[in-house]
């Protein structure tokens, strides 16, 4: 949010920007986030659907702009005694929404009144497109979490997730049906890791993407023995190979972590250079035997 609202103030020139998401549970906005603003006023407003300008974006989930704040017709008055403190007169919301539900809204704003053009007006959309393209990665990393968490508890993996893997025992555990179930399980716990490892770097959160770097790590070590050596892999490395454990393609691999194939090309064969690998299948082997991998 604090990112976006940057970005708002320095493609629109408006002197402020502010913004909030979605209170869990409680159907309002709180503004949480101020960027050139003189007061607190607006600090920790609760903006109601419907409530205001903001209200007013978030209940037709498209922009709203007024010309003179207090004086508008268009929209009801709510926070006015916010509005008035912090000077402002010419206003823009647009509502955040994602998956066609509305999160949150950013607003610019003047302290003269003046129309706000189309210009200013598109460089506030692409700044919620922001907003809403981070919420998706955090949601879909908090998804993966919550999967990897889910299979750890009904048995299928532990150790560094929800409990041993000595109970799960790993991949080779078992017999028969049990085994296979253990194995097929285990193909989705390393498909979640390279899942993983490509979408942290996305992550703009700084606890959350730890939190997945974290995850990651307890996955890769959960039935690898100690290592032997430190075999020095960058994390970029990691990532690349986290992906062709998964059987990905270089295009592929390239498409997931946004890079160029010649990129991943070259990361792959510095990786099989420090393990010792001839190929990408060696490679792999020898990252699960190193801890890098689950």
């Amino acid at each position: 949010m604090r990112a976006a609202l940057v970005r708002l103030r320095r493609g629109t020139g408006l002197p402020v920007a502010f913004g909030g998401l979605m209170a869990g549970g409680t159907g309002s906005v709180r503004i949480g986030e101020l960027s050139g603003a003189v007061t607190g006023a607006l600090r920790g407003l609760a903006i109601a659907t419907g409530n205001g300008l903001g209200g007013k974006a978030l209940a037709l989930s498209r922009p709203c702009a007024v010309t003179d704040y207090p004086v508008s017709r268009h929209i009801s008055h709510e926070y006015d005694a916010a509005v008035a403190a912090e000077g402002l007169l010419s206003v823009l919301a647009v509502p955040v929404v994602v998956r066609r539900r509305v999160r949150g809204v950013l607003y610019g704003a003047l302290r003269t009144a003046q129309p706000l053009g189309d210009r200013t007006l598109g460089e506030a959309v692409a700044a919620a497109r922001d907003v809403e393209q981070a919420l998706v990665v955090r949601d879909e990393a908090r998804a993966l979490l919550a999967a990897v968490a889910g299979a750890g508890a009904a048995g299928s993996v532990a150790g560094g997730v929800a409990g041993s893997v000595a109970g799960a025992g790993g991949p080779a555990a078992g017999s028969g049906a049990g085994a296979a179930v253990g194995s097929a399980a285990w193909e989705e716990v390393r498909e979640a890791h390279g899942a993983l490892r490509a979408l942290a770097p996305r992550v703009m959160d700084p606890a959350l993407r730890e939190e997945l770097l974290a995850v990651c790590g307890r996955l890769a070590s959960a039935t690898a023995p100690p290592p032997v050596r430190d075999v020095g892999l960058t994390p970029r490395e990691v990532d690349v190979l986290a992906c062709v454990a998964t059987g990905a393609t270089n295009a592929v691999t390239a498409e997931r972590l946004g890079l160029r194939p010649e990129t991943v090309k070259a990361y792959l064969r510095s990786a099989m250079r420090k393990l010792g690998a001839h190929t990408r299948l060696e490679a792999v082997v020898a990252s699960r035997r190193a801890g890098l991998l689950p």
